[in-house]
């Protein structure tokens, strides 16, 4: 890096003083967290080079919370709920969103005998329909009869989310189908600076401070409601912006205000981690909520759109971070990224309710989990609320199912009191007497990076040392199944290649009760 730790902590702090917040500080404030959390790379870097780069990224304090997580929960609520539609039209009658029997308690009690630990709502969708009292849009519960146009589902979720200890997250959709009818979103405004929070008539606000930040008219109209969000309901702990662009024209594609967005994120709520068009975490490439076999979380990234983090290789490909798909995202690529794997997925067919859907089964759920948490992501389920206002009782009961299930793939650990030592290479685990193994589970430290390429297990049968399994990457969470039980008293792991010194933290040892 050119530039000093000390340069940058003194130009975020200027920055700072003067209110001008934007882009500089969130860069500047990025690397005074952790300088090696993105690491620029050239075309004329070798293998090696690239390599060695990948082994020095490290995430930040945001990513490594975000990542002890595993299962969080999205919840898909809105005008669509009850027009039957997936993606709204941005004209809906505001008066037809009519939760009679809205109770987020209910949400929050079934999530969290779900095993979940952060929820997401969709305050506002493709359609524009935001869920809180906005300033910004009549397109919003303050026009509907529902609660005399007093309620605020964001409000009633995130108090019961936290009444039940679950993290708080928002999803704002940068594409806004009303806005567009209105001519705010896609008018082809200049970047212009714009001053956050724009008080409005009857506004009674007085910020204790504002932030002049670069947008378009409709830029600012969503640094204007994120302010909002990020002011008036309390720590947000994930922000999720999606990638679409609605149904405007190819040639009205609207270029979003990225760094700007993210620069207020980050002062407003400098734990959350942004997601997934953002620079904390990514979406895996698929809505099945299946990470590839080696999911890497130090990926090559290109910066694009006013400062977008994006993909230097195709989102969906089948390799995001080896030592191949590194060469092969030279040409284009700007930096190595920690940029972890979120693996979304619904439920139920549909991301929002619709009445003749049932959810996934027990069987479909625990295949997610291990084809997800299993390969160094974390998994985000999705559970829409119904018309009523409440998840479904067939969904809450199969969320308890899932994670009574879960608990019997994985119950106690036997090698949790084990004698274990630890050489440069391996981790050798003594059970004490011979026990059947059927599920084995693998973690390194993540503050050091994701280091190994490849590693095999194995158990000691009649004197020798007996191959279990192999596999490539780690990364915070590896877990293998194995076809049978296997009957042993010593167990290891050995680290066949690594980038750089390995760190195992975790080597479980586990019989399904299944």
């Amino acid at each position: 890096m050119a530039v000093s730790r000390r340069v940058f902590v003194a130009t975020a702090a200027a920055l700072a003083a003067t209110g001008a917040t934007g882009p500089a500080l969130a860069a500047a404030t990025a690397r005074v967290q952790d300088p090696r959390y993105r690491i620029p790379v050239s075309p004329d870097d070798t293998e090696a080079d690239l390599v060695r780069k990948a082994s020095q990224v490290r995430p930040t304090a945001r990513q490594i919370a975000w990542q002890r997580l595993e299962r969080t929960a999205f919840l898909h609520f809105g005008v669509n709920t009850f027009t039957g539609l997936e993606w709204g039209t941005g004209d809906e009658d505001p008066d037809v969103f009519q939760p009679a029997g809205l109770d987020t308690d209910q949400w929050a009690r079934a999530l969290r005998d779900g095993g979940f630990k952060l929820a997401i709502l969709t305050v506002k969708h493709h359609d524009g329909f935001v869920l809180h009292q906005t300033r910004y849009t009549n397109h919003s519960v303050a026009s509907s009869s529902w609660r005399d146009g007093r309620g605020d589902v964001l409000r009633s979720f995130a108090d019961s989310m936290r009444r039940h200890g679950i993290k708080v997250g928002v999803y704002i959709s940068p594409a806004d189908e009303n806005q567009y009818l209105h001519g705010v979103y896609a008018n082809g405004s200049a970047r212009t600076d714009r001053t956050v929070p724009t008080l409005v008539e009857g506004d009674d606000r007085t910020p204790p401070r504002s932030y002049t930040l670069p947008g378009t008219d409709y830029g600012a109209h969503i640094l204007n409601q994120l302010y909002e969000v990020l002011t008036e309901y309390g720590p947000i702990d994930e922000v999720w912006f999606d990638g679409a662009q609605g149904r405007i024209p190819p040639d009205k594609v609207e270029k979003y205000d990225w760094d700007s967005w993210y620069a207020l994120v980050r002062s407003l709520a400098p734990d959350a981690v942004i997601a997934v068009s953002g620079p904390d975490v990514r979406w895996v490439g698929n809505e099945g909520g299946l990470a590839r076999e080696d999911e890497w979380s130090v990926v090559p990234v290109q910066e694009k759109d006013y400062g977008r983090t994006d993909y230097a290789l195709a989102y969906d490909a089948p390799d995001m971070g080896s030592r191949d798909a590194l060469v092969k995202a030279r040409p284009v690529a700007d930096h190595l990224q920690w940029w972890p794997a979120e693996c979304d997925v619904s439920i139920r067919d549909g991301w929002f309710y619709h009445a003749d859907q049932q959810p996934k089964s027990v069987e479909q759920l625990t295949d997610i989990y291990f084809r997800s948490v299993g390969r160094n992501s974390v998994l985000l389920l999705n559970i829409p609320p119904d018309t009523d206002g409440l998840l479904p009782a067939a969904d809450v009961a199969r969320l308890r199912e899932f994670r009574e299930r879960v608990d019997r793939e994985l119950p106690q650990d036997l090698a949790r009191d084990a004698r274990t030592t630890a050489a440069p290479d391996r981790v050798t685990v003594d059970l004490g007497r011979e026990r059947e193994v059927d599920r084995i589970r693998l973690a390194e430290d993540i503050r050091h990076g994701q280091q190994v390429e490849s590693f095999v297990v194995e158990a000691q049968r009649d004197g020798a040392w007996t191959e279990v399994t192999r596999a490539g990457a780690i990364g915070a969470s590896r877990i293998m199944l194995l076809a049978a039980p296997v009957r042993a008293r010593r167990w290891r792991v050995r680290v066949t290649g690594s980038r750089a010194a390995a760190r195992l933290v975790d080597f479980g040892l586990y019989r399904s009760q299944v």
